[in-house]
């Protein structure tokens, strides 16, 4: 029988960066968090574009996530391969990503992030991105720049062959302290050995 560790260390599962890129270009779809003036962590799924290693999204300057990242520009964003478009071939797993917000009016942002964002979310249908460019382009609308600081990544295949015994220790990635300290800390606090 396996034990708790066998069942519980994940860490070792992470996205590579190519498969990372790949995620982040074939998948739609975000889950953005950020905290209100009062504390609480509050999400929204929101449409990204993903370019020169930041993640590009949209609102109107009148949203509360609008206030409450120029109150804190410290948000999350949680990406999952089941998001993507069936057949696109984006890796199976998750990765969340802390970062911190600019927040931009200016036209020249404007102006490559409409078309761009546009043409992912309508890759075949060339009217439908240019009618949602048109309509994006709103004055109260502002483009949300996030910068990246830190990963959490996990590579659900990698899991599924290493629960099947089939996958080479070197596809592993390295204990993160959640596993390799907390874990067994916890497990000591319970007296499971």
């Amino acid at each position: 029988m396996a034990g708790v560790e066998d069942h519980e260390t994940v860490s070792i599962y992470p996205l590579t960066e190519d498969q990372l890129e790949d995620m982040l270009n074939k998948v739609g779809e975000c889950t953005f968090n950020w905290s209100t003036k009062d504390g609480w962590p509050v999400g929204v799924i929101m449409s990204f574009l993903w370019k020169d290693g930041r993640f590009w999204v949209t609102a109107g300057a009148h949203r509360h996530r609008i206030a409450a990242i120029r109150r804190d520009p410290r948000v999350s964003i949680v990406v999952s391969g089941a998001a993507q478009r069936p057949g696109s071939g984006a890796p199976v797993g998750a990765a969340t990503a802390k970062g911190r917000c600019v927040i931009h009016e200016d036209r020249e942002i404007k102006d490559w992030f409409y078309p761009e964002f546009a043409a992912k979310l309508n890759p075949d249908n060339p009217e439908a991105a240019a009618a949602f460019v048109a309509t994006l382009d709103s004055p109260l609308r502002v483009v949300i720049e996030v910068i990246p600081e830190k990963w959490i990544l996990f590579d659900a295949a990698k899991f599924g062959a290493d629960a099947a015994g089939v996958l080479p220790d070197d596809q592993k990635g390295p204990m993160l302290s959640a596993d390799a300290e907390r874990m067994p800390a916890e497990l000591a606090r319970r007296g499971i050995s």
